[in-house]
């Protein structure tokens, strides 16, 4: 999934949305320090009351939010593994009856318990649904409404949220006209945090993609690789600091680690070009052939097809691996590259870049920016010194 598929299932999470059909939603309690289940709750997602149906739309939504391979990852199923999740979840999706699939998704929970006790109460929650994405946008002029033709995609979304134990007030009784101490013990459900969680199965443009799972990792750049691979049965993912951290590597590995401020805007610009290019399709990816010619055309000299090809076996162990243009560019647009120095930490974009040099004045490093308009500090513009 894109970010495009992903943004389009996201947003039909709301309210009287014949676009997006929750059929059903499965509750599951787990007590802390334990692997049992204190107690299960199956209901048609529409017996809910409408304020418990707004709480339970916005965490499917905060499941489905984030940045791919930062928070959110498409899994590749691994091709065997005991008792697979893929056939678990498949089989609850084609199920037509409920106690069938409420035995599939308790399955799916025995994974998460099996061989792990959590520190708080969790909630498992379960969903399925239907999601219909219209064949094509809707025309004024069209005899047909785009109603009519529609992609219909059936999903289980799972999320699991932990509790927290309410905070004890003071409250003011109006009717008393006293003072009372109150304490509450009923557990809070952290709807709007979700711990974890999944959509099964993955959908790729207007098609359902039964060997991909799109998994939903609490915290950014934090993987559970517990949950992705013995849960999930995923194979093994990088976050996308990893994969930039990768690249890096093997850029050293190549050119060394000094490079010039126009260079490395170069090697950065050349990065987003084929991204743009490729703006229509799926995250291109850059193989070593791929960061060998990025390399050259930035102006790194001593770049080698067998070089590069060495350095990403020793980096990466795999000199087939294919790193994702998105990780490896810092935001372009934004002043995303930090350059912290002791006297002064300073952001800028990769774009921009090129105005940034290091240069020798009077025996010392000083750092010479480019600026097309008055400094001003404090309300006071800089007077221009002679170099």
């Amino acid at each position: 999934m894109n970010k495009k598929d992903i943004a389009n299932i996201r947003k039909q999470f709301k309210l009287n949305n014949d676009r997006m059909n929750i059929q059903t939603i499965f509750n599951v309690y787990i007590m802390k320090g334990s692997s049992d289940i204190y107690h299960q709750e199956c209901r048609p997602f529409g017996m809910l009351e409408q304020e418990q149906q707004e709480l339970f739309l916005g965490n499917f939504k905060k499941v489905l939010t984030g940045s791919l391979d930062t928070k959110l990852f498409e899994l590749k199923f691994q091709e065997s593994a005991e008792n697979h999740s893929r056939d678990i979840l498949y089989e609850g999706l084609e199920t037509g009856d409920l106690e069938e699939w409420q035995t599939q998704m308790l399955s799916m929970v025995a994974k998460m318990l099996k061989d792990k006790q959590y520190e708080m109460d969790l909630v498992i929650t379960f969903i399925r649904g239907e999601y219909v994405k219209p064949t094509k946008r809707n025309s004024e002029d069209a005899e047909v409404s785009e109603r009519d033709e529609v992609y219909a995609h059936s999903f289980i979304l799972c999320s699991i949220n932990k509790t927290e134990q309410p905070e004890t007030s003071l409250l003011f009784d109006y009717v008393e006209r006293e003072f009372k101490y109150n304490v509450v013990v009923d557990p809070i459900i952290k709807l709007t945090a979700p711990a974890a969680g999944f959509l099964y199965p993955c959908f790729t443009e207007n098609s359902t993609d039964v060997n991909h799972i799109l998994y939903s990792s609490g915290k950014a750049n934090e993987p559970d690789f517990h949950f992705i691979e013995d849960v999930l049965n995923g194979e093994p993912v990088l976050t996308a600091l990893e994969d930039k951290a990768v690249f890096e590597e093997i850029v050293k590995e190549v050119a060394g680690e000094e490079f010039d401020t126009a260079t490395l805007a170069n090697v950065y610009e050349e990065i987003h070009r084929v991204i743009d290019e490729n703006e229509e399709e799926d995250t291109p990816r850059l193989d070593y052939k791929d960061v060998e010619r990025v390399l050259k055309v930035s102006g790194v000299e001593d770049v080698e097809p067998e070089k590069v090809e060495r350095a990403f076996q020793k980096v990466i162990d795999d000199e087939k691996y294919e790193l994702k243009a998105n990780n490896i560019l810092p935001n372009f647009t934004s002043k995303s590259i930090k350059i912290n120095t002791k006297v002064a930490n300073i952001a800028i974009s990769p774009q921009d870049l090129k105005y940034v040099k290091q240069v020798n004045y009077n025996g010392k490093r000083c750092l010479l920016i480019e600026v097309d308009e008055d400094a001003v500090i404090d309300g006071f513009k800089l007077i221009p010194e002679a170099f």
